[in-house]
């Protein structure tokens, strides 16, 4: 059984950058792996390296990657700023209870 529709897979449409973050040639983009952007990843090191404490975060699944994504970051000391406008999910019900979730147990603050 399917638990969420495949997203975000590597070389299709939905992988792409949004223009709107207007990527530069310096940015560094990390691909990530599992639910969270920490998982397998540098993205910890790359952030304490250039000195970074607060994340903006914006993408889909809010109750999946994005939801991980910020109890990683939590975990890890961050402060963490949800976009609520950024973000969406296939499922409702599970969207707005990732926002409260997000924001009531992690302490993000939703934006």
């Amino acid at each position: 059984m399917k638990k969420f529709p495949a997203h975000c897979i590597a070389g299709t449409k939905g992988a792409q950058i949004i223009e709107e973050l207007d990527v530069k040639d310096e940015d560094k983009i990390i691909r990530k792996r599992r639910y969270s952007a920490f998982f397998g990843t540098d993205l910890d090191l790359y952030l304490r390296e250039k000195g970074v404490d607060e994340l903006f975060i914006v993408g889909v699944c809010t109750n999946i990657c994005v939801l991980y994504t910020a109890a990683d970051a939590r975990n890890l000391a961050y402060k963490v700023n949800i976009y609520k406008d950024g973000v969406a999910s296939f499922d409702e019900k599970a969207h707005e209870f990732a926002l409260k979730e997000a924001e009531n147990t992690l302490g993000c603050m939703v934006i």
